[in-house]
């Protein structure tokens, strides 16, 4: 299946998904079980959902051909190349590729100058005054491709004020983006960022591409390498068919993709340098397929994960519509792996994350739509027998039931005991990660380095914020596998003493933060230990990076408090749940007894009205597997619970 056809079944099935839990609230509403946190929660979830988006990073040197490749797959019905890729004319940012329905097409590009107010790029986004806006004619092809061009452009500078950028330091005469024309004077990149909304197929199902410059200017835009490139889904390194791995290359995938990216795939290009008439099509192959092990040995990557294509003869060939050129250009190979392995990734990652905030709440919707179903049929049999006894009989049932409900009035009442005091601790344990608390820490660690802003200074900082997180998630994890083992022993004694379902309580899992931590510490110490950031005093570069890592730990710390809130709200909720359920069962039992007890007639009437209860109470049972078959991803009907016969 197509990378398009692909991307567009999966933006199908995030809409069934949204659908499937819209289904549940309106569910939730109808039958008064809806409260104000678990609709905010729903919200929340519907919202993240219309908002996902599939990150794929373009990483690679200069001139590798990043944006030639961008443009055979993602641009070739204009007939044209949009992003500048043509020799000495470049893309000079990083650039940012969506689709935004709220907005017009355009192009924001944010001034270079940016830089020297030590402002990140992800507040400057919520700033549009603050970016130069290009309209986008869609009508006028020629004026996209004219537009597209700005992010080449470039401006000359002093070295001075390249430094004060950050864009030139000591010793450096030039770099990817910075060159050298005059003695006292270089050119450097006009545009810090730019931010594309174009509405291709593929973007408006929720793709997002980042076209990254090489490996200088990522050193040098912290907010690139500690957020925006971990952060995607799957990183694209492109490598040159003739010259393979060269030093920077190496350079790049060891500081940048190698272990801090999620999914990586290489990209042999240039194929086409190796077409030779005088070379039979076995000695390309051989050729070629030495490259390719040879790459995938340097990387420490699976030839799997080596993609050789053309990039410049699949756009030409997509062009002129040559489907044999399409073929030999190989862009479909690299097209079928990210279709077959990316998207299914993602779509996996999204579908844990729907099932851990909603799925275990639907299913315990479910389990005690089918408890009330089962009890209303009991309790129908319960009056049919009742039926044909006498009045001391049915008082010897009544005095039975009401002992049942004292034994487990007490059970309730030593739960909730147990619930409260974990409570406490849990809401004590959160407290440490409160914003002015979390403000104090951060602060404390500025003070650390603010005196040199070197980076001894930084690895001495983040190690000590670091070991404060280490500290927090022990604690938090340690207090959650206790109060794990609680909540498991109290479920088990309401399965065991009172015959409730076997429930399985909401797990607290904060793996991914922790990995995420260390990815951030991992590039720390990947600065620091760059011979370039010790030999020179980089006040700005280092000021910016710590900065950047700093903003990325709040967030993880934040993180971990609300995934942390959300579990200690829900740990015990499908057992709470029950609790009250299994109460009104028991004094509706009780009070149809103490009646049957005055007056054996009465129960003709009360079995007429649990059959209409009963059958309802079958619709939502069916209602519920629908909506849990939506959730679950499942196309085919869902398997409803068995009718009850009449009794």
């Amino acid at each position: 299946m197509s990378l398009e056809a692909l991307v567009t079944r999966y933006s199908e099935w995030r809409e069934q998904l949204r659908v499937g839990i819209e289904a549940y609230h309106a569910w939730l509403d109808t039958h008064g079980h809806v409260d104000i946190q678990r609709s905010l929660r729903l919200y929340d979830l519907v919202e993240s959902l219309r908002n996902d988006r599939m990150v794929l990073a373009f990483l690679a040197e200069f001139s590798r051909g990043k944006s030639e490749l961008i443009n055979a797959m993602f641009f070739s019905d204009y007939r044209q190349r949009l992003l500048p890729s043509s020799v000495g004319r470049t893309t000079m940012c990083p650039t940012e590729i969506f689709y935004d329905p709220a907005e017009e097409p355009y192009i924001r590009l944010l001034p270079i100058e940016t830089r020297g107010r030590n402002e990140t790029i992800l507040a400057l986004k919520h700033r549009p005054q603050e970016w130069v806006k290009v309209r986008l004619d869609l009508d006028d092809r020629d004026s996209i491709a004219k537009s597209f061009g700005m992010l080449a452009q470039t401006k000359n500078v002093t070295i001075a004020e390249a430094s004060a950028l950050g864009l030139l330091h000591e010793g450096e005469a030039f770099t990817t983006t910075v060159m050298r024309r005059r003695q006292l004077r270089v050119d450097i990149p006009a545009w810090r960022h730019a931010l594309i909304n174009f509405p291709h197929p593929l973007l408006k199902s929720g793709l997002v591409i980042l076209d990254t410059p090489g490996l200088n200017a990522l050193g040098s835009e912290p907010e690139l390498t500690v957020s925006m490139i971990p952060n995607a889904h799957a990183v694209l390194f492109l490598l040159a068919t003739d010259t393979g791995v060269t030093a920077s290359d190496l350079a790049l995938w060891e500081k940048y993709v190698q272990g801090r990216v999620p999914r990586s795939i290489v990209v042999l290009n240039k194929i086409d340098l190796l077409w030779d008439d005088l070379k039979s099509e076995a000695e390309i192959a051989s050729e070629l397929e030495r490259q390719i092990v040879d790459t995938a040995r340097t990387l420490d990557l699976s030839r799997e994960h080596v993609i050789p294509l053309s990039a410049q003869k699949a756009l030409v060939a997509r062009v002129r519509g040559d489907e044999a050129m399409i073929v030999k250009s190989r862009v479909r190979d690299l097209e079928s792996l990210l279709a077959e392995e990316i998207i299914p990734a993602k779509q996996e990652i999204l579908r844990a994350a729907v099932q851990r905030e909603i799925g275990t709440l639907v299913d315990q919707s479910l389990e005690d739509a089918r408890t009330a179903l089962a009890a209303a049929t009991a309790e129908m049999d319960e009056l049919t027998k009742v039926s044909g006894k006498n009045r001391e009989i049915v008082r010897v049932m009544l005095t039975r039931l009401e002992r049942e409900k004292s034994v487990y009035q007490s059970t309730v009442a030593a739960f909730r005991e147990h619930y409260g005091t974990v409570l406490k601790q849990g809401h004590q344990m959160l407290g440490t990660l409160a914003d002015d608390e979390l403000d104090r820490v951060f602060a404390d660690n500025n003070k650390m380095i603010e005196g040199s802003w070197t980076t001894a200074g930084l690895m001495r900082s983040m190690r000590g914020l670091f070991d404060r997180f280490g500290g927090y998630s022990n604690s938090m994890l340690e207090f959650a596998n206790t109060t794990t083992d609680f909540v498991d022993g109290v479920y088990r004694t309401f399965h065991e003493q009172h015959k409730f379902p076997q429930l399985q309580p909401p797990q607290l899992n904060l793996q991914k933060h922790v990995v995420r931590m260390g990815q951030l510490k991992q590039s720390t110490e990947v600065f620091c230990s760059d011979p370039v950031n010790v030999a020179f005093p980089k006040f700005m570069v280092v000021r910016n990076f710590y900065e950047q890592l700093a903003n990325e730990a709040r967030t993880v710390f934040r993180l971990v408090r609300a995934d942390f809130e959300t579990w200690l709200g829900s740990a015990l909720v499908p057992l709470s749940d029950q609790i009250r359920s299994h109460q009104r069962l028991l004094e509706r039992r009780i009070a149809n007894i103490r009646k049957a007890s005055d007056d054996i007639g009465a129960l003709t009437s009360r079995h007429k009205v649990l059959a209409q209860e009963r059958e309802k109470l079958q619709q939502q049972v069916d209602e519920l597997a629908q909506i849990q078959s939506l959730l679950e991803g499942r196309t085919d009907a869902p398997d409803p619970s068995p009718p009850v016969p009449d009794v």
